[in-house]
């Protein structure tokens, strides 16, 4: 609870306290004192009342959960120096100006690049990935705790508390995973949608049988 909600509830407290003393005390009870009890009632239960509704208006800000992987870049050859070079400047962005622990670009059946905390497991999308296309819009996973199909981004990094999900109209994804519960912004998100209409402009030029894997490209960020 904020410092200013603990104040103000404590002086609800403090008032409704004194408005029950004042009453126990006095020797009789007329009509002005009754009315003067329920607005002293009133005031303390409405303070307290402040003192709840302002917590949760300030919610506690979530923990960021200690994530296993290893800090790297994997990029995929084939591609060209503009392309490699947006790639490159984006994922350092989202890495460094977002919340996101861990980033992931998938096109054409090829993973092109993985950054930040990564694994070799193999990503495969699944039924969130999926619907993210069909919708042909952003899926922002807040809490992945709550979604059963949350297992589908082990292969990007176990245990991520929170993911975004990209289309990249009907031929892959951005997959953004977060270093704690309910860190990604609305900016952030509208960011990654405009950033991943710029990309795939670009990936639509070159051609799937060009791009594959190449372990070469690996290096801490």
């Amino acid at each position: 609870m904020p410092g200013s909600a603990r104040l103000c509830l404590f002086s609800g407290l403090l008032v409704l306290g004194l408005a029950v003393f004042n009453a126990l005390s006095a020797d009789t009870f007329p009509p002005a004192l009754q009315r003067a009890e329920v607005l002293a009632g009133m005031a303390g239960v409405g303070l307290m009342l402040v003192a709840v509704l302002w917590t949760r208006a300030v919610p506690r800000n979530p923990e960021a959960v200690n994530l296993e992987g290893e800090q790297g870049l994997v990029i995929a050859e084939g591609l060209t120096d503009e392309l490699r070079t947006e790639l490159a400047w984006g994922s350092h962005q989202f890495l460094t100006a977002t919340s996101a622990a861990s980033f992931l670009v998938y096109w054409d059946d090829v993973v092109l690049i993985r950054r930040g905390l990564i694994t070799d497991s193999t990503f495969q999308p699944g039924e969130i990935c999926r619907r993210s296309k069909n919708r042909q819009e952003l899926i922002s996973l807040v809490k992945t705790a709550l979604y059963p199909g949350r297992a589908e981004f082990d292969a990007v990094l176990p245990g991520l508390p929170a993911v975004m999900v990209q289309p990249l109209g009907e031929r892959g994804w951005i997959v953004l995973g977060g270093w704690s519960e309910r860190c990604f912004t609305r900016a952030d998100e509208r960011w990654l949608t405009g950033w991943a209409e710029r990309l795939k402009t670009q990936l639509e030029r070159i051609g799937s049988d060009d791009l594959k894997m190449d372990p070469v490209h690996q290096t801490g960020t």
